[in-house]
């Protein structure tokens, strides 16, 4: 069973679910975020009663900006995302957490939905909401990439971040319950192609060591099959050509990193042998 984040003055013992008004801390983790923060913090200020960033000794200018929109700037030294983000939670003033990453950002229809649920107060233990990607100034609306649910507010009590790194997700404790918001967590995730690349080459690498740490081996059949699987079902079954272009490139990196995670895997174990 997964363990309770604990809070200030709160124990880890599992708290009865309580529905009430509530306040909420926004926590975000960064590193080098300078481009993409202060519009991440501009669009939780209303929402938010407390704001906290965990940082990863960023040498940008992350920490100037997170000051400057009133954030609580922490510094902690990342050890993989699910690490961080259990870490961060700690950080937090209040139980009920939002977590973004710093090229997120709350629409309006977000917004209004999260300030009903602290006026009239959670009928649930977590909320998901619907992410829309913005892909080279393009919002992606097919291939998988929408409407791309997050469980991404919730009562920490009640669970921890789990997954592999460095695919993370928030796992609610079994007996929860959750229900979902209306308006869009907006993603503003790669600004070029070589962007998309760089950090699909990076996770790779992470997925692969967690893989190889899991002991699990490649096929050379899977190896084979799993890209050309990933690119019929992003592009032709989840509809990605409806994108046009970006559709394509989409899909088409998705199915190489697909081959890279496990060709990567393949090496590490040749490696060791």
């Amino acid at each position: 069973m997964p363990i309770a984040a604990v809070h200030e003055g709160q124990g880890a013992k599992q708290a009865p679910t309580t529905f009430g008004t509530v306040e909420i801390s926004a926590v975000i983790i960064t590193l080098n975020e300078e481009h993409n923060l202060a519009r991440c913090l501009a669009s939780v200020k209303a929402v938010a009663d407390d704001i906290v960033i965990v940082d990863s000794y960023s040498t940008d200018g992350t920490e100037r900006i997170a000051r400057e929109h009133g954030a609580r700037f922490v510094q902690h030294t990342f050890e993989g995302h699910i690490e961080q983000k259990n870490w961060a939670i700690t950080q937090a003033k209040h139980p009920w957490v939002l977590s973004l990453d710093a090229d997120e950002a709350v629409d309006d229809g977000l917004k209004q939905s999260i300030l009903r649920l602290k006026r009239d107060g959670p009928q649930a233990d977590g909320y998901t909401m619907n992410r829309l990607t913005n892909y080279c100034g393009t919002w992606i609306r097919h291939g998988g990439w929408y409407p791309d649910a997050k469980l991404r507010l919730w009562d920490s009590r009640k669970g921890k971040w789990g997954g592999t790194n460095p695919h993370d997700r928030y796992e609610l404790h079994p007996g929860t319950s959750t229900a979902h918001l209306k308006g869009d967590l907006l993603h503003y995730s790669y600004h070029s192609i070589s962007d998309h690349v760089k950090q699909a080459d990076y996770f790779t690498t992470i997925a692969a060591k967690a893989m190889h740490a899991r002991g699990q081996r490649p096929g050379f059949l899977k190896m084979l099959v799993s890209p050309v699987a990933k690119f019929l079902g992003s592009y032709v079954l989840q509809g990605g050509f409806r994108d046009g272009f970006n559709g394509f490139t989409i899909a088409r990196i998705s199915a190489a990193a697909t081959f890279w995670k496990y060709a990567k895997l393949r090496q590490l174990w040749r490696q060791q042998a």
